[in-house]
């Protein structure tokens, strides 16, 4: 069922007015920290001279997690970006306690994405997600929150949002990336809480953690201009790729066997069926076993760890749409020599990719065959 909520105005934050055409920089006071002083998230609201749709745009709700934060501070600082209707709120960091600490967790150890709507008398973090909520969300019509990978992992930029939904489909497609994964998200994560109380909401997922991307920013600055230029909030006309490929599985390739890795594919390439994903070796060199695709798919997301054990995560498949062509996908990003092709190179820059070299003579004692993907696989939702 809906979460009922109560609009809360834009005009007024507290009991600080923010006149029309104006732009005020406001706290929202969450928690307290063990000295007892009080946590604050520093906030700007940006109103355009006419009224239209409230948007907010979020980052670091887990606190590690600040590729979406440098692209709110750089948005903040574009003399470019005058609103022509409506409001945006704008939070680069929204989990202040996790973000000093450097950590996805709250101190309390639990993760606020999973915490939302939250109650008055709940946790720490049932607590803070309440005040996010009621102070934050309940004054905004669309949102827009930002991710990145988790620790030792990358993420090629993707957008998530409920597809079934005509709202949140519209806002996906509008921000502009080239790969969509259709989904409601984990039950009490912020995105799909949002929804269901009526402010329709997608994330970005993209890059890693502890850092700020120059590409992810440029992604995200520029998803986020494409969205208040949909809601016609922003003048201009939209930034958007070719094709944009909706994924409705995903699937974790995992090691078979422990050892040293060598990469084949970089994230956000477009693969096809039993192409070689990874080999691993041990620390002299000789192969143990391969990963393979097991079906045409785009690299989401990989580990950045070049040494794992047997199960744990190596690459991140979104498996293509039926009658999705690789090698037409491969054309077109090609073709356009855009923001996207940038980004595949920048995240290839963490790992190191080389070509399968079938010439390489496997250990003693090994049968040299690759290995596939595991027959169950996991998934983080945000």
């Amino acid at each position: 069922m809906p979460v009922p909520r109560e609009r809360m105005p834009i005009d007024r934050w507290q009991k600080e007015k923010i006149p029309a055409g104006e732009s005020r920089d406001v706290a929202l006071a969450v928690s307290e920290s063990y000295s007892s002083m009080t946590v604050q998230i520093p906030i700007q609201i940006r109103r355009a001279a006419v009224d239209g749709p409230v948007l907010f745009v979020t980052a670091a709700l887990h606190g590690d997690e600040i590729n979406g934060t440098g692209a709110i501070r750089q948005l903040i600082h574009d003399e470019s970006l005058r609103l022509k209707r409506g409001a945006v709120i704008f939070v680069p960091v929204l989990n202040l306690p996790a973000f000093e600490r450097h950590s996805r967790y709250l101190p309390d150890r639990r993760d606020l994405n999973r915490c939302f709507p939250g109650s008055v008398g709940g946790s720490l973090a049932s607590r803070m997600a309440r005040t996010i909520f009621t102070e934050i969300v309940s004054r905004c019509d669309y949102g827009i929150d930002l991710h990145t990978a988790a620790v030792r992992r990358t993420n090629y930029p993707t957008v998530r949002g409920d597809m079934a939904r005509s709202d949140v489909n519209k806002l996906a497609r509008a921000f502009g990336s080239e790969i969509i994964i259709n989904g409601k998200g984990p039950k009490g994560a912020f995105r799909r809480e949002a929804c269901r109380s009526g402010c329709p909401t997608i994330i970005l997922e993209a890059g890693e953690v502890w850092k700020v991307e120059p590409t992810i920013v440029e992604t995200a600055a520029r998803g986020i201009k494409n969205v208040l230029k949909y809601l016609e909030m922003l003048d201009g006309p939209i930034d958007r790729p070719d094709d944009q490929v909706v994924i409705q599985k995903t699937k974790w390739i995992r090691a078979d066997r422990g050892g040293f890795l060598r990469f084949h594919v970089k994230p956000g390439e477009f693969i096809e069926a039993e192409q070689p994903l990874a080999t691993n070796a041990d620390l002299l060199g000789h192969e143990r076993s391969s990963l393979h695709a097991p079906f045409d798919a785009v690299v989401l997301g990989m580990t950045t760890l070049p040494a794992v054990s047997p199960g744990e995560p190596v690459c991140h498949l979104g498996r293509l749409p039926p009658g999705s062509s690789v090698a037409k996908l491969r054309r077109l990003r090609s073709r356009a020599k855009g923001l996207e092709e940038r980004v595949v190179d920048e995240l290839a820059s963490n790992v190191l990719v080389v070509e399968r070299d079938d010439s390489v003579v496997p250990a003693r004692g090994s049968n040299g065959k690759g290995g596939r993907a595991s027959p169950r696989g996991t998934k983080r939702g945000s």
